[in-house]
């Protein structure tokens, strides 16, 4: 008999076919580069314009003579030196960082059926495809699931029936239904069935 207390129960998933190991889809960072093509473009273009005038025996634009005064000026342990240096370094690990992250976090890469074929499926609905399945199971009245790259966490409120019956349809169903999702990283699933609170 269920006493009505909350348990955890964690299966690990069902064997499925081997398969090769599959990353993260990788992001195409439109944004960023645009935006760093941007400020290239703009430099480039704004130093290029004054050495032509220069050459044309026109003065230097003003902003170029104070960078290059501030730049003769200014020791390396200067403020605003360092600030800069700072600005600089940050930007460059960004952009590093962007360069060697696959991003697309929201992808979740499946097994290939064919080796020139690459598969994905998002992560709110495989986890749309848990909750349908687990509401298919009598006795559950409301389901939350959160499925993150290695596991799945599902919770169910079961308003009827026994919680360990539940607990082992929900299992079951879930178990297949993972499988079916034909991911190339099958989550663990972390099952949580409960009563409903009191009102009041």
């Amino acid at each position: 008999m269920s006493t009505g207390q909350t348990q955890v129960i964690e299966k690990p998933p069902a064997t499925a076919p081997p398969a090769g190991r599959e990353g993260r889809f990788w992001s195409p960072r439109r944004a960023p580069a645009a935006l760093l093509a941007l400020l290239t473009l703009v430099a480039a273009g704004a130093f290029l314009y004054d050495i032509a005038a220069v050459r044309a025996r026109h003065p230097a634009m003003s902003w170029r003579r104070e960078l290059a005064r501030q730049l003769t000026e200014r020791q390396l342990d200067d403020t605003w030196v360092l600030v800069g240096a700072g600005v600089a370094a940050a930007l460059g690990l960004w952009l590093l960082t962007l360069a060697v992250t696959p991003g697309l976090r929201d992808i979740l890469p499946m097994r290939r059926a064919h080796p020139d074929v690459r598969a994905g499926l998002r992560r709110d609905a495989a986890a749309l495809v848990l909750r349908d399945r687990a509401m298919e199971i009598s006795g559950v009245r409301r389901v939350r699931v959160r499925l993150r790259r290695g596991r799945a966490h599902v919770l169910a409120v079961s308003h009827f029936r026994e919680l360990d019956e539940v607990r082992a349809d929900l299992d079951a169903a879930l178990a297949d239904a993972i499988r079916a999702l034909g991911l190339a990283h099958e989550p663990r699933l972390s099952l949580l069935v409960l009563r409903p609170g009191r009102k009041g």
